[in-house]
């Protein structure tokens, strides 16, 4: 258990930030989800659409550093390369 004010105020603050987080890599992961799933239906149309959006969530989780940048510019580059086949 934390004895210093500081350390009790740190918990709280880490307390609060661990729930955004967990939100944000949620969010992420459903978007990956969302995007597998049009691929498997073969619908481009609808998986092109939907490209930017998860581009954009992609980048802006990476920015806050629940995942790295390489890490969201990797699943793009694969995403695009999956619609580009079908």
């Amino acid at each position: 258990m934390a004895n210093t004010k500081s350390a009790i105020k740190r918990t709280r603050k880490i307390k609060r930030q661990t729930t955004v987080n967990k939100s944000r890599k949620s969010r992420f992961k459903n978007a990956l989800k969302k995007m597998k799933s049009l691929i498997e239906k073969k619908d481009k149309k609808e998986a092109l659409a939907f490209l930017p959006k998860l581009n954009s969530e992609l980048m802006s989780i990476a920015k806050t550093g629940i995942i790295k940048k390489q890490n969201a510019s990797r699943n793009v580059s694969r995403i695009t390369k999956k619609i580009n086949s079908l």
